[in-house]
């Protein structure tokens, strides 16, 4: 059975407690047919030293969003989902606000599978533009 957008919603947010998700505020927001977006605030809590948004923390909003678009689009009873690798170019500096991290699955195979994900500011701008790489393995 397919969850609705709101079913979705829901269960994603349901799994980002007591974790890095919980700990970085990070929100799933909306949900596609090949897509999921997430958001997280900016704030001192992610800032490096100099008050803007650090890398690290931008590398963690995608991974989250890339790795719960795998989990939903892959048959997640039968096979676990590991990201193996994540790249990240960071191309625009946020200092408040919330960054938005959009995931779409440009490969799906049996075995490996690749997100494009762009990261966004409040005004739409590009932040980072990432990308992960998932296994999907046997339970």
């Amino acid at each position: 059975m397919k969850l609705s957008k709101e079913q979705l919603l829901r269960h994603a947010n349901s799994v980002c407690k007591d974790n890095l998700m919980e700990t970085l505020h990070i929100e799933f927001i909306d949900a596609g047919e090949d897509f999921i977006t997430a958001r997280m605030p900016v704030n001192k809590r992610v800032h490096q030293p100099d008050g803007v948004l650090h890398g690290g923390a931008t590398a963690a909003l995608a991974e989250t969003v890339g790795s719960f678009a795998a989990h939903i689009f892959l048959d997640t009873d039968n096979y676990f989902v590991r990201g193996i690798d994540i790249s990240a170019q960071h191309i625009k500096s946020v200092k408040e606000g919330f960054v938005y991290a959009k995931a779409i699955c440009i490969h799906s195979g049996r075995t490996t599978q690749i997100f494009d994900i762009k990261v966004t500011n409040d005004n739409k701008e590009l932040v980072s533009l990432c990308k992960l790489t998932t296994i999907t393995l046997p339970k």
